[in-house]
Parts: structure tokens; sequence; C-alpha cells
């Protein structure tokens, strides 16, 4: 049974839906992602999921509880991390960690936590002396202390330079591995491709596809593509003639095979049979970008 259901999902401002009709439902232990450009509608999607904003239409289900209806008791299975949020400058981290726990009737070990999140050292650290990276492990912290069942995090990676962003998908991981389902919201292809078991694509108000990252790449082509050089005479029959190619071309000095299923080993396999070794090899394959432009018309930077 899914612990997150939202089904033909409407939000209006000014009499314009930034939401049109979003349905998706989420597994019990998955990564689920919206992924979709900004202002697409992901955050006000996540926004009515949380009941931080009243839906126009539609209905939404977490945990069998009306976002709605049931708001005191969703704030107990239920932990959120909003796309911007600050806490005031001079509170410490152990003394957020503190009234934040002291908000649930099971909270978690705020201690414990702090050093999961590897900020046991900053206890007596004011907020404002955080640093980026520091500032996001505080909010997800924050968001779980209630031993939630579900945690939404919005855009947790935005402003955070590369290594920063990379710690942070590490703990996202940790998070899921203790049980917790996970809604993320990103904009960011390598996140969404590195963390998410499935996730739905949402563009102009409307979910244009829903599958696992592989299913939404195959959805538009799953061949792939090496390119490589060989020194010597090459008879494009010895690779055309292998099950696992589509096409031989021949780009200048380089040879461009087109194929699926296990072509690098096919390919290399029937070229050392020849004795012939190739140079400048390169795999290239159909990316999530390239399935997101193909699904929307559109680059998601667009």
């Amino acid at each position: 049974m899914a612990i997150i259901e939202v089904d033909s999902l409407v939000k209006r401002y000014g009499g314009q839906a930034v939401v049109n009709g979003v349905s998706f439902a989420v597994e019990p232990g998955e990564i689920f992602g919206i992924l979709g450009p900004n202002g697409a509608g992901k955050t006000t999607t996540v926004e009515c999921v949380e009941g931080l904003r009243k839906p126009d239409g539609g209905a939404i289900r977490v945990c069998g509880l009306d976002p709605q209806r049931d708001d005191g008791e969703l704030r107990q299975v239920l932990g959120g991390q909003l796309q911007e949020s600050e806490l005031p400058d001079k509170l410490k981290v152990g003394e957020a960690l503190q009234l934040y726990s002291s908000f649930y009737r099971d909270p978690a070990d705020w201690r414990e936590l702090a050093e999961i999140l590897t900020l046991d050292g900053k206890l007596g650290t004011q907020f404002r002396r955080l640093s980026g990276g520091q500032k996001q492990r505080l909010s997800i912290a924050l968001a779980l202390l209630g031993n939630p069942k579900v945690a939404v995090l919005d855009e947790l990676t935005t402003g955070l330079d590369p290594q920063a962003r990379r710690d942070v998908w590490a703990l996202v991981e940790r998070i899921r591995a203790r049980g917790v389902t996970i809604l993320l919201v990103t904009h960011f292809m390598e996140e969404a491709e590195r963390l998410c078991d499935r996730m739905a694509i949402i563009d102009a108000g409307q979910v244009v596809a829903v599958d696992s990252p592989a299913g939404l790449v195959s959805r538009i082509d799953d061949r792939q593509r090496i390119r490589f050089r060989v020194p010597g005479p090459l008879d494009d029959a010895v690779l055309t003639g292998l099950p696992e190619v589509a096409a031989v071309e021949r780009a200048g000095s380089q040879l461009v095979v087109t194929g699926t299923g296990n072509l690098l080993l096919a390919v290399t396999a029937a070229l050392a049979r020849h004795q012939l070794t190739v140079a400048d090899l390169r795999v290239d394959q159909t990316t999530l970008d390239d399935a997101f432009v193909a699904l929307t018309g559109r680059s998601i930077e667009s």
C-alpha cells in the first residue's frame, strides 16, 4: 500500500492553476523524486502534501492521513526540510535540536542524530557561523527529530559546492537505510539519478511521466554508442555481424558503433579476436537530461 497518495491535485493562485491534476503514489521505503524546472509546481505540490498549503482540488493521503484535516497527527509522522529555512542567528545547534525535539511525542535522540549528521562537534556553534553544508545538515536533522515515517526534502543541495552536495547525498541514503520514506524535490539531474528509485517529472504544473531514472531513459532510447579509433584496417563486417550491434558508422578517423545489450564487451571481444587494439574509446548513452528534453520539449534549465 502506498504511503503517499496524490490524486488529481489542483492548486490555483489568482485564478491560474500552478498545479493542475498532479497524481502519483509513493511506496514505503522509496526515495521518490519530484523533478522539474524552477516554477514547474514542484514546491507547491509538496507543500500541499505537507499540509502547508490548502489544495483547490484533488485528494492527498500521507500514512492514511488527510494533511488538512489531520494536520496535528501528520506532524508526528512527517518531517519536512523546506526549500528556504532560517533560524535565529545566535541560536546554537544544540539549542535548536533540543527545542525541536520538544515538539514531538516520541522524539529521536537528538544527540545521536547530531552524531549521524556530523553535527556533534558543532552543538555550541551559533547558526550564523555554520557553513552552507552544515546548515543543510541541521535542517535535515530538525526534519528527522520526530522519528518520521516520511521526510520531505525540498531542493536540499541548492547553493552547495560539489563536495558538500555529495556529502548530503550520502546522508540521504543513510536516512533511507533507517526506514524513512523520502520525497525529494530537485532540479538537479545528477542528484535525481543518484538517489531516486522512481520519480515524477513535473512541467507547467502537470505530471509528464512517472518511472525509474533508467525507465525514463529507456522510453526515449535504450541504445548505446561506442566511439573509438583502430590503428589498422577494419572490415565493418567484424562488428556488424554481432547481435548487439545495430549500426557501424565512420566519423573521420573514429568508428561509431550503435547497439544494445552488453555492447562494449561484445565489441572489444570481437576486436581482440582479430588482434585489433582500440584508442580513445568512449561510451555514450542516453541520459536523464536527454529524456527530460524529449518528454517536455525543453531543457530543465530553461
